[in-house]
C-alpha cells in the first residue's frame, strides 16, 4: 500500500478515456490553474453555489481550504470523495461521489466540473459513468441522486443518457434570482442493466472503512 495512513490516496477508477483519483498538493494547483482558464460561459451559472463568481486570489484561498475541508472532515458516515479526472496524466476536472449514512441507506450524490477546453468530448459522460460504476459496483450503493439547473443542458444530456430518472425540482436562487433546479435518480437496477465491463476499480479494500463498510 502506498498510502498507508490515508489509503484514499490509493483508490483509482479507470476507463479508456481517463483516471480519477485524488489529486496531490502539487495538483490542486494545476486545478486551480484550469479553473482560472475557464469553466463555463460567464453569462450562465451551472452551479449552486457560485465559486466561479469569486476572483482570484481570493478563488484560490477559498478552494484551497475547500479541498483540504474534504480531507479533514471526512468520517465514515459522512464522506466526499472528490476526485480529480486525469487524462493522459492531466487533470481536466473534477468529479465528486458523496454520501452520509451510506452503510445504511446505500445512497450517493454526485456533482462534477470540467475545464472548458474539454468539454464537447464526451468526458462528462465519462467520468460520471466512471464514479457510478465506484458507486453500484465497488461500493454496492442503491441509488445515485443529482440535480441541474432546467437551463444545463450537457449536464441535463449526460445524466438522461446514463439512465437517470426525474423525480422532481426545487426553485434556488441562483444569482439572487429564482432558478428551478430538476431532481434525478438513478437506481440499482436501471443502472445495471447498461453496466459498462470497461471500468475498473483498484486500492479500494484498503479504504472499505472509511466509507462505512466493513473492511
Amino acid at each position: 500500500m502506498a498510502h498507508p495512513y490515508w489509503p484514499l490516496y490509493d483508490l483509482r477508477v479507470t476507463t479508456p478515456l481517463l483516471e480519477i483519483r485524488l489529486p496531490t498538493e502539487d495538483e490542486l494547483y494545476c486545478l486551480l490553474a484550469l479553473a482560472d482558464a475557464g469553466v463555463h460561459d460567464p453569462a450562465t451559472m451551472p452551479f449552486s453555489i457560485p465559486w466561479t463568481d469569486v476572483d482570484p486570489p481570493r478563488r484560490h484561498r477559498e478552494s484551497l481550504q475547500w479541498w483540504w475541508s474534504q480531507r479533514a472532515q471526512w468520517r465514515p458516515d459522512d464522506w466526499s470523495f472528490t476526485g480529480a479526472v486525469f487524462v493522459d496524466g492531466e487533470p481536466v476536472g473534477v468529479q465528486d461521489l458523496g454520501a452520509s449514512d451510506f452503510a445504511r441507506r446505500r445512497v450517493v450524490s454526485t456533482g462534477s466540473w470540467l475545464g472548458r477546453a474539454h468539454q464537447g468530448k464526451g468526458l462528462g459522460k465519462e467520468m460520471r459513468a466512471a464514479v457510478l460504476h465506484l458507486a453500484f459496483d465497488g461500493l454496492g450503493a442503491h441509488e445515485a441522486h443529482t440535480c441541474a439547473f432546467a437551463d444545463n443542458g450537457p449536464s441535463l444530456g449526460v445524466t438522461r443518457a446514463l439512465g437517470y430518472e426525474e423525480n422532481g425540482h426545487t426553485v434556488v436562487l441562483r444569482r439572487g434570482e429564482p432558478a428551478r433546479s430538476i431532481a434525478f435518480c438513478l437506481d440499482r437496477a436501471r443502472w445495471s442493466a447498461g453496466r459498462r465491463r470497461d471500468i475498473s476499480i483498484s486500492g479500494l479494500e484498503s479504504c472499505r472503512e472509511m466509507f462505512g463498510l466493513e473492511p
